[in-house]
């Protein structure tokens, strides 16, 4: 299957500002795809110019097979853009502003109310579809602006900050509505400063820092290769001098480090934190072992860390 995205050796500066350099990204059909970075990273200039807003300086963008270059007009009718800041008629009622970008498509008249219908069925607002546009709250006004980037049944959604300033139910609603959408077979690209978001949604994830794609995967990936330390935690009865323990654990196979976990207070329980390189069977080995050795564990997990720590790890210039 041909991705519904390739980028190559794409580049683009702003004077001496290089804010895109030398990225190369392939989304396949029917993802949904995470671009995460700091501001001025390069989101949304590369966003833009794979909506054919802005000319690349060099290298090649197609999207479903067409040259943003070449054939504009192709990669414009398989693509739905809702940027950061979209505009709306605010003195018109929901369903007349639908109709306009409607019509703008040439959608035939006859076809449009039941169109219109559909989509705001799917983003749940047929309730305001007589409200001026103007009376509507920002979470609303964004699950508008998703209807109106799918009028024209579009292959690819390109999405820029779609939960930027809303509350947290508005962008729980909004993150339910891009997977329902996605069910229904389309790809989507959003950038996003909410990692959770990223990381609820995504199948893969794309970091960049300085312009360039500093790192791509799936979040299993990103965390192998950027966090490849599991932190284990492991609780024992204090019926062993705490030395002693360490000793032990820091000596069994894939344990790199051992601390005391700072903060942790229990009268009858020791915890420590465990630094250890191995997959799944070497966790239970590591488990086995300490079993094995007489200690008495009470507590033994992983701790979770999250995509903040591997964006953190990412933009530090760890990775090249």
């Amino acid at each position: 299957m041909t991705p519904i995205v390739e980028i190559r050796s794409l580049n683009k500066s702003f004077g001496r500002r290089k804010a895109v350099d030398n990225f190369n990204l392939t989304i396949e059909q029917g993802e949904i795809f995470g671009l995460v970075g700091p501001n001025g990273a390069g989101k949304t200039t590369t966003m833009r110019m794979l909506v054919t807003l802005l000319k690349p300086d060099q290298g090649e963008i197609a999207v479903g097979g067409f040259s943003v270059e070449d054939a504009p007009r192709e990669v414009r009718r398989l693509i739905g853009f809702m940027p950061d800041n979209f505009g709306v008629y605010g003195e018109m009622t929901v369903q007349e502003y639908l109709d306009f970008f409607a019509a703008c498509y040439n959608i035939p008249a006859p076809q449009r109310a039941r169109l219109i219908n559909d989509l705001l069925e799917l983003v749940d607002i047929s309730h305001r579809r007589d409200d001026m546009v103007d009376t509507l709250s920002r979470g609303l006004k964004q699950r508008l602006g998703i209807a109106r980037v799918l009028i024209h049944d579009p292959s690819l959604l390109v999405l820029d900050e779609p939960a930027s300033g809303l509350d947290p139910r508005a962008r729980i609603e909004i993150r339910e509505l891009l997977l329902e959408i996605a069910r229904l077979g389309k790809t989507i690209l959003f950038s996003s400063h909410i990692l959770a978001d990223v990381a609820e949604l995504c199948s893969r994830v794309g970091i960049m820092e300085s312009g360039k794609l500093v790192a791509l995967g799936t979040l299993d990936q990103l965390h192998q290769r950027l966090l490849p330390h599991r932190l284990v935690h492991v609780a024992l009865l204090n019926t062993v001098p705490p030395e002693d323990a360490r000793a032990v654990l820091a000596n069994l196979p894939g344990v790199s480090s051992v601390r005391l976990r700072e903060g942790f207070i229990r009268a009858d329980w020791i915890m420590f934190e465990a630094e250890f390189l191995g997959d799944d069977e070497a966790l239970r080995s590591l488990l086995a072992a300490l079993l094995e050795k007489g200690l008495p564990v009470v507590h033994f997990s992983e701790e979770t860390q999250d995509l903040e720590e591997v964006f953190m790890r990412a933009t530090r210039g760890i990775v090249s």
